[in-house]
């Protein structure tokens, strides 16, 4: 809980009022705002670090196309800090707990000194990793534990005699789908990539084979696979899609990440395959009965990561919360 005071008290945000070029000064200000008092289920966190994703750029150029918010918009979603109070219903954390999520899609964002976040999609900080570090995995993690498990309903330990393609695999969501592919299912991995750095980092990762996704279907079927019986597709989902409708068996399973203008689906229907969309945001946004599973599955994966067994896919540190550091961000995002 939190007294009254601590609840006037402001605090450093960085933010946008209207949409714009990230290479305008106004593109992203920084402001003072009160500090959130925590909901019911919230945590207040104390933000030590974030990371940007395509996502927040694409929030940037989306949330206020046109016009001029009354409020300032505070983007940001993966975050690693320490809780400083909770609300009356929470049950999982304490004040002083180091937590690593990735927000929701309806609420303000991480890019401020404090930031509320309901505790049902908060996993603790893996002790072994950095904030930063940490904080570079709980989106691409959740996405890709999603896309695996949920959403192409694969069993954990399941998948022998059976071949997942990762289009995309170099890619933050690929990266740590390769991995949770590897550790927790008996699949063999194929992954795409397109030059030899990125192919070399997906070996090291755990992927079984690699195909270049510039010649999609020749490529798999050159490793020997006529057909792959799941494919979670990251990168140009419609591009690619005449190849994924040929590639995938009878029975088996698409997701993308991905949304698609024009689409025919009707390859899938004489082969019974499912296709399924991963948006880690639909349960915080729609408060999903299932909400907490993302709790579950971050403690999972602090779990994998303190075991050395699950790679964080930080590529590079900005250090210092300024408008300058977050602009650059987005811009290498």
């Amino acid at each position: 809980m939190m007294s009254a005071g601590e609840a006037n008290h402001p605090m450093r945000a960085i933010g946008l009022q209207t949409s714009l070029p990230i290479d305008d000064p106004e593109s992203l200000f920084a402001f003072e705002a009160p500090t959130p008092v925590p909901g019911s289920r919230d945590l207040l966190v104390r933000v030590r670090a974030v990371s940007v994703n395509p996502v927040d750029w694409k929030q940037r150029q989306r949330a206020a196309q046109g016009v001029r918010l009354p409020e300032p918009k505070i983007l940001g979603y993966d975050a690693s800090g320490v809780v400083e109070a909770v609300g009356p219903l929470v049950q999982l954390f304490q004040p002083g707990d180091a937590v690593f999520y990735a927000g929701s899609i309806q609420r303000q964002g991480t890019n401020a000194e404090l930031h509320l976040v309901d505790e049902r999609i908060v996993g603790r900080k893996p002790a072994t990793l950095t904030d930063a570090e940490a904080a570079a995995l709980p989106l691409t993690a959740l996405t890709a534990w999603e896309a695996i498990f949920d959403r192409m309903r694969l069993a954990e330990g399941g998948g022998a005699g059976k071949a997942l393609l990762i289009v995309g695999g170099a890619g933050g969501v690929g990266s740590i789908a390769i991995q949770i592919a590897r550790q927790l299912t008996r699949l063999e991995v194929i992954a795409t990539a397109s030059r030899e750095e990125s192919a070399r980092w997906c070996r090291d990762l755990g992927a079984h084979a690699i195909a270049d996704h510039r010649n999609l279907l020749e490529s798999v079927r050159s490793l020997g696979r006529r057909h792959v019986d799941y494919i979670l597709c990251t990168n140009d989902f419609e591009g690619h899609w005449s190849a994924l409708c040929e590639l995938i068996a009878p029975q088996g399973s698409i997701c993308s990440i991905l949304g698609a203008k024009q689409l025919d689906v009707s390859p899938l229907m004489g082969k019974s395959a499912t296709l399924a969309w991963e948006l880690m945001f639909t349960r915080s946004s729609h408060a999903t009965d299932d909400m907490a599973e993302q709790h579950r599955i971050l403690d999972r994966v602090a779990d994998l990561a303190d075991a050395g067994r699950l790679r964080t896919t930080l590529t590079e540190t900005l250090a210092g919360f300024t408008v300058a550091n977050h602009q650059q961000a987005h811009t290498l995002a």
